[in-house]
């Protein structure tokens, strides 16, 4: 399958430079300008790279959600850097490639053909993870992103970039995956780690986000027995004809 980058840069030049390039390299490309719509992008598809400029605003959590996928998800990183840049954060936030700005078009070549021996294919149309989706926290007037791992009527246990900070209860909202169903209210955390990880109870949710949410588990566990039986009438199926 086709790889494709995903570039998150608001300078057109460079957005035109790249796309020539990754093209060059049968990379197909997309480009967006906002930290949120990146992240968004990054759960919902599958990218072979992420090429993203440092200097915009919460562009290192770009780069920490796309390193905490799954391995056979796991885009490789390309940081565009600029004098003001500090290039140390840029590694922390889990970068394995430097562009530096301005772009020039050899070292930038250089750099994406290096990349290209550790991208991964374009699986966006394989098989999903169960759940698979971006929850925010919301901690006074900052935002903190996160994985969820997994949800249910209770709760949710969620992997973020950095450790959560330590407060009884925090506000967050989710899409549920596949629907456009957003769910909102307000978290317990019951539970957090040094690694980002952490576990929460809903304390408060909307009438509609429980009802949305209640409706979704029961399709996801009805999809879960459907798909149980097919296994199994296949692998009968399979016996029968081998003997």
């Amino acid at each position: 399958m086709k790889q494709t980058a995903l570039v998150i840069c608001r300078n057109q030049n460079s957005v035109r430079l790249l796309a020539e390039l990754l093209d060059q390299l049968h990379v197909g490309s997309e480009t967006c300008v906002s930290a949120d719509d990146a992240m968004e992008l990054l759960v919902e598809g599958h990218y072979s790279a992420l090429v993203v400029d440092f200097d915009l605003p919460a562009a290192a959590q770009v780069a920490r959600i796309a390193r905490m996928a799954a391995a056979h998800r796991r885009p490789v990183v390309f940081a565009m850097v600029g004098a003001r840049t500090h290039v140390g954060e840029t590694f922390q936030a889990g970068a394995n490639f430097m562009l530096y700005k301005p772009l020039v078009a050899e070292q930038v070549m250089r750099s994406l053909r290096a990349g290209c021996a550790f991208m991964q294919p374009d699986r966006r149309r394989s098989g999903r993870r169960e759940l698979e989706a971006l929850v925010y926290l919301q901690f006074g007037i900052a935002q903190l992103p996160g994985l969820i791992l997994n949800v249910s009527q209770h709760g949710l246990s969620l992997q973020a970039p950095e450790p959560i900070p330590a407060v009884p209860r925090v506000p967050l909202r989710f899409v549920l995956p596949g629907t456009s169903h957003m769910i909102a209210g307000t978290g317990e955390v019951i539970w957090a780690d040094d690694e980002g990880r952490a576990g929460m109870l809903f304390s408060h949710l909307t009438a509609t986000s429980r009802k949305y949410l209640k409706a979704w588990l029961v399709k996801q566990s009805a999809e879960k027995v459907s798909h149980a039986a097919d296994r199994r009438d296949k692998s009968r199926a399979s016996s029968l004809t081998a003997h």
